[in-house]
């Protein structure tokens, strides 16, 4: 059986955003993933139904076009989830887990700026909670730019990689799926622009030794040793 990468997103964008290049290269590798993105993005910003129906749209090429077989979309309220009974939150999440089974997660890092970036990773932590017969899968937190790299360190805690992806290969289908956001991308110097995109990943690789890397934070991985 082909091994399922699951990315649960807030936003739609953070998927790409936060592991783009390394999803790109495991399809390459014939693994099956699927996106879930929760919130509904850019509703906040007072914009109406067509314009979310355009970036809808934006998403689903995006991902087609790193190969990501699914995008399932919700409408829980964008830069608002706190407003939202996290109990409904997490069973969305665990019937999607319960549907795919997937070997790997990538979501939020739980001390992210934005609410609902750090709701997310505890609607996953949640939905993963260990219990008999549930097939743990590794859990990968992402950094998010204009997120991820704004956090004070003092309140919230610092993002600290301890995961390195080498993405040298699939860098550039990471830029080209961003750049199908056409409403979400911003220009250089904001963090969420193409440039940044590549420079946080030239920094992070730079960390290891190699050109262009995406950073994790391992949160949980089970492993057998029989």
């Amino acid at each position: 059986m082909k091994k399922r990468v699951l990315i649960v997103a807030a936003h739609p964008d953070d998927e790409i955003l936060g592991c783009g290049a390394t999803v790109a290269a495991l399809v390459k590798n014939r693994v099956v993933a699927r996106s879930v993105i929760l919130g509904q993005g850019m509703i906040s910003r007072g914009v109406d139904s067509s314009v979310l129906k355009s970036l809808r749209n934006d998403a689903i090429s995006a991902n087609e076009f790193l190969g990501i077989d699914h995008v399932h979309f919700y409408d829980f309220p964008d830069n608002s989830m706190d407003t939202v009974p996290l109990l409904k939150i997490i069973k969305t999440v665990e019937a999607e887990i319960s549907d795919f089974s997937p070997n790997i997660i990538f979501t939020h890092f739980g001390d992210d700026l934005n609410i609902d970036h750090r709701i997310t990773f505890q609607a996953v932590m949640t939905a993963c909670r260990p219990q008999p017969g549930f097939e743990n899968p590794d859990i990968y937190s992402f950094f998010v730019p204009s997120s991820t790299d704004w956090i004070d360190g003092y309140v919230l805690r610092p993002f600290v990689p301890n995961v390195f992806v080498d993405v040298q290969g699939t860098i550039d289908m990471k830029a080209d799926a961003l750049s199908k956001y056409h409403s979400e991308m911003k220009t250089s110097p904001h963090s969420r622009s193409l440039e940044s995109v590549r420079v946080f990943s030239r920094y992070w690789g730079m960390r290891v030794g190699k050109e262009y890397v995406e950073p994790f934070m391992l949160v949980r991985k089970v492993v057998g040793l029989d």
